[in-house]
């Protein structure tokens, strides 16, 4: 067993214009995370986000209000100053290298040209810390990038997305607990292909 985490982190842009786009796919885990977990998320101006805290387990929840290409000022703030290392941090991001319904979890690594764990490795000196990538497929094409990640997901993606979230959730004891390893097998088998539509013998 290791650490588990003492901060988790949601990352996405603030406003109700960015609320469903891809980018926003850390917010929505950790939203539904409070949710589970009973924590209610208000605004902290010194940790420049909105805060929650649990006391079993013990874990600070915060989602960064500076818009995602200055998270790192807010995931900073906080674990100076409740000295929470690197290493007890965990950042659900969206992730363009992986399908929508997919889920990676890792420590440390590249940051994959993603803005806000670019801010968050600048602030906090390091890139030890733990990441939940949660898969919202590739444009195909690097120039659309932005423009893709800042719109919402077409329905059928929602719902893969929305699966994948879910599936992140059920990770979420196991993570509480430290027991890593374990998470990490289950957040990276490949998800079962959704069950197709009953066709009768009248319909065929």
């Amino acid at each position: 067993m290791q650490a588990p985490p003492r901060l988790v982190v949601g990352l996405g842009n603030p406003g109700p214009e960015y609320a469903e786009t891809r980018h926003n796919a850390g917010f929505w885990f950790c939203e539904r995370l409070a949710g589970r977990l009973g924590v209610s998320l208000a605004r902290e101006g010194r940790f420049h986000g909105l805060v929650g805290h649990s006391r079993d387990p013990d874990v600070w929840l915060l989602l960064p209000q500076t818009y995602m290409n200055r998270s790192g000022q807010a995931v900073a703030a906080l674990a100076r100053f409740y000295r929470i290392a690197p290493g007890e941090i965990l950042v659900a991001h969206d992730e363009l290298d992986i399908p929508p319904g997919h889920l990676r979890l890792k420590f440390g690594g590249g940051l994959g040209g993603h803005n806000g764990l670019k801010d968050i490795t600048a602030h906090l000196g390091t890139q030890d810390y733990w990441r939940l990538r949660i898969g919202i497929g590739h444009p195909g094409d690097r120039n659309e990038v932005v423009n893709y990640v800042l719109k919402p997901p077409r329905r059928e993606e929602q719902f893969e997305i929305d699966a994948a979230v879910t599936r992140a959730l059920e990770l979420w004891p196991l993570i509480a607990r430290g027991d890593w390893n374990a998470a990490i097998q289950r957040a990276n088998t490949r998800p079962k292909p959704p069950s197709p539509p009953h066709v009768s013998a009248n319909e065929s």
